[in-house]
């Protein structure tokens, strides 16, 4: 037997919220359920939890409009493909933080729907401790990616800077480059690889050496592919630098996203470290070239 709506008075503003409410809830149903498919065991579990708590709420919500709400189609497809490419993690806890924005709402309707008020918590609450039990392998070796990502950004915009002042010719710059990149991937890698085994904490050496190289060695791609593409090397260097901040601004945002930590901060201590040492790197190429009297 259906319930019967709640006898609350539902002005066209308590309608827009709750109507609101309602699209949110069925959208990010729709996103856990679909997300639950592709995993298994505990994730699956947790994920299905969650999308069932989000078409509980949706129910509760049209008990009081009585209207039916459609899902928003494109942040279904916006969050599946976002997933695919950060990883369940990432999605979940972006969802959640675009979730807090809509629960500044909950004030304006809570003395006249006392539910609300249990519903928030659960939203708050429970859900946050669910999300917390997914257990992800990329999330658990993000200290190993930052940590080749960080080296490579830091080591290679100064070698690429220095290089680039004291040769002068692109295509050797690149070479060069690429040479020293991969070789210090690979050290960077064992290097990895014997800390953690040292360490013997819970993190697997090898796995986190894998990380560690992989996340290198895309840096060192994307950053001397301009010397590859490009006929001028200052102009190279330039998009070389780009490539760099957009690197850390892509990492930074999945970091603080993931370990709920200040983005701006964790940007800007990434960009000042590695624009700082390209641009001491840059003069030594300078002090190399003038007093060395290099020629290539």
């Amino acid at each position: 037997m259906a319930q019967s709506s709640p006898t609350v008075h539902i002005d066209k503003k308590m309608q827009k919220i709750l109507l609101l409410f309602q699209k949110t809830e069925i959208t990010e149903y729709h996103i856990y359920n679909r997300l639950s498919r592709r995993m298994s065991g505990q994730n699956a579990e947790v994920l299905e939890h969650i999308a069932k708590d989000e078409l509980k709420h949706y129910h509760q919500w049209k008990r009081y409009t009585g209207i039916e709400v459609k899902p928003a189609k494109l942040k279904i497809l916006f969050y599946l493909l976002v997933s695919r490419i950060f990883g369940i993690t990432f999605a979940i806890k972006m969802l959640e933080k675009g979730e807090e924005k809509a629960e500044k709402h909950y004030g304006e309707i809570i003395d006249e729907i006392p539910e609300a008020a249990a519903i928030l918590e659960e939203e708050q609450n429970h859900e946050a401790q669910l999300i917390e039990m997914i257990d992800e392998e990329r999330i658990e070796y993000i200290g190993s990616m930052v940590l080749g990502l960080n080296d490579a950004l830091v080591e290679l915009t100064g070698a690429l800077a220095g290089l680039t002042l004291a040769l002068q010719n692109i295509r050797l710059i690149g070479i060069a480059g690429l040479i020293t990149g991969i070789a210090a991937s690979l050290s960077m890698a064992a290097s990895e690889y014997l800390s953690q085994k040292s360490e013997k904490e819970s993190k697997d050496p090898l796995r986190a050496s894998f990380y560690t190289g992989i996340a290198y060695i895309f840096a060192v791609l994307s950053l001397v592919i301009p010397y590859f593409v490009l006929e001028n090397y200052y102009l190279a260097l330039l998009f070389t630098l780009l490539i760099a901040v957009g690197i850390i601004f892509i990492f930074s945002f999945f970091v603080a996203v993931v370990k709920e930590i200040t983005f701006a901060k964790f940007f800007w201590e990434m960009v000042i470290i590695s624009m700082g040492v390209a641009g001491i790197s840059f003069l030594i190429g300078l002090l190399v070239r003038t007093f060395l009297h290099i020629e290539v």
